[in-house]
């Protein structure tokens, strides 16, 4: 009895794969050899070294390559040409599809006009989260003013001591004005960052619940400042405090309903996708909202910079109310104004 390795006709099948993968090698191996050094080219940086052609040629030599990794696959051909035409078909891609550009020309493009522009896209988000955040206000000031023990249930114990509902007026402006007085309002105002950037990051990530999730955290963070407002309202001092908490606290609010937009716009694009898939719709949502979120957590920065030094450093109520007003005014002409000619041009 023959051996199958000395059976005719296996011998025949072997041979007969072999000349069948060869002659197919062959016949594409020239593209596969130009894609695979337009890519390693790209791949080490070199891009400016590229031809026009060359350039031009990458998607076709791309759609070419996967058509041939198919038949490769369909036919069963040889494993080890399978692996390499995988191999390359991965490396290309990223070149195709990849964002080809330094952080240093991504970072030029994010301030130039990038950012501004993702959150101009989410306008109607933006407004939802205004609304919102202004209703948890309202909510948790007439909460307090209809039964004060509300306000123990909305703000923390360890900071409900001197500002507390019933506080004298003296005792309440000593925690705004006088730097050897303001050591417990500095606890509370760094209790207060450290709490709106979780809600930031939280209303962003749980955004793809619909957006209930981060309306709900809206409601309830601002409610926590509607509290406090009551108490400083019930001595005279809304102004006091207003100004107090607009110095760091106009950066600071920003980004929290930015965030909330974000995550609302993620959340509304998934319910109401339109024509698109609603996986599609999520990634463009997902895409635009990280975008936004990245500017956010500068701005959560630049607001902590704010409370750790200047409320510190400014007793004044006019000085504080200029500091806030022109953080605000500076952050409305970047995004609804400063570089919108310029983006939409390029669309």
């Amino acid at each position: 009895m023959a051996s199958v390795a000395t059976d005719p006709d296996v011998q025949q099948a072997i041979e007969s794969a072999a000349l069948k993968s060869d002659r197919f090698r062959l016949e594409r191996e020239a593209d596969w050899i130009r894609l695979e050094e337009i890519v390693t080219k790209m791949e080490k940086g070199k891009t400016r070294r590229l031809s026009d052609e060359d350039v031009l040629a990458l998607p076709t030599l791309y759609r070419t390559l996967l058509s041939s990794l198919s038949i490769a696959r369909e036919s069963s051909l040889d494993a080890g040409l399978i692996d390499y035409l995988e191999g390359l078909a991965l490396r290309s891609y990223f070149m195709v599809y990849g964002t080809q550009t330094s952080f240093g020309r991504w970072l030029k493009g994010f301030f130039g006009g990038g950012w501004s522009q993702a959150i101009r896209e989410i306008k109607l988000d933006i407004w939802i989260a205004l609304f919102v955040m202004i209703a948890g206000t309202l909510i948790g000031y007439a909460l307090v003013a209809g039964d004060s023990d509300w306000y123990y249930a909305l703000v923390p114990g360890n900071f409900a001591e001197v500002r507390v509902p019933g506080a004298s007026e003296e005792a309440l402006r000593g925690t705004l004005f006088g730097a050897e007085k303001q050591d417990g309002l500095g606890v509370f105002a760094a209790y207060l960052f450290s709490n709106n950037a979780q809600v930031a990051i939280l209303a962003f990530a749980l955004g793809f619940a619909f957006g209930i999730p981060s309306i709900l955290l809206l409601i309830h963070n601002m409610a926590l400042l509607g509290a406090m407002l009551w108490v400083f309202a019930q001595r005279g001092l809304t102004l006091e405090f207003v100004g107090w908490l607009s110095i760091h606290g106009t950066t600071e609010l920003f980004a929290i309903l930015l965030a909330g937009a974000a995550g609302i716009h993620v959340g509304r694009s998934i319910a109401f996708p339109g024509a698109k898939s609603h996986l599609t719709a999520a990634s463009d949502a997902g895409k635009r909202a990280a975008l936004v979120m990245a500017g956010v957590v500068i701005m959560l920065i630049c607001a902590g910079l704010l409370e750790g030094f200047a409320r510190q450093l400014i007793n004044s109520t006019a000085l504080r109310y200029a500091v806030g007003g022109a953080m605000l005014t500076f952050w409305l002409v970047y995004f609804f104004v400063f570089g919108r000619n310029r983006t939409e041009s390029r669309l």
